[in-house]
């Protein structure tokens, strides 16, 4: 009988990819201070558009939380993708701290599994993150309020 072999972290990997993301979060967000957003929107070929909502929660000496929202091309019933990333400033690094209200994920997990995570679930979640950010960086554009003040002297 032959067993299956156990997943086992690859923590180069998983620090490599946390060290590029923090790097895409400041080229896309450069000044982040508490309570700050930068939206970017995203278009199709058909014209639709997807709003990505970065929203800056908490500013600490050595960390800083966002949270990242998408907002459009997701009917109604489902949840548009959510997820709150740590961004570790001493270690210039990032890391998924939760996706979709889901918390606290380990870097391996058993499976099958009563939650139904995959064994590199963590892994996956930070690459999704990464994906994310190079799409905005690629095909985003800053969503900014236009202000015309004309000069009425």
């Amino acid at each position: 009988m032959l067993r299956k072999k156990r997943y086992v972290p690859d923590l180069q990997e998983l620090s490599t990819l946390a060290e590029k993301n923090y790097l895409r979060f400041f080229k896309l967000f450069p000044e982040m201070e508490a309570g700050s957003e930068r939206v970017f929107v995203i278009s199709n070929i058909n014209d639709h558009q997807a709003r990505i909502i970065m929203r800056v929660e908490e500013v600490h000496p050595y960390t800083t939380m966002l949270q990242i929202i998408q907002q459009g091309l997701s009917p109604e019933w489902i949840q548009p993708p959510r997820m709150q990333v740590r961004l570790y400033h001493d270690a210039n690094m990032a890391e998924v701290l939760s996706y979709q209200n889901e918390k606290r994920f380990e870097g391996r997990y058993q499976y099958p599994n009563p939650t139904m995570r995959m064994p590199d679930e963590k892994l996956q979640l930070n690459r999704f993150l990464a994906d994310w950010l190079d799409h905005c960086l690629q095909y985003g554009h800053i969503d900014t309020p236009f202000e015309f003040m004309p000069d009425l002297s």
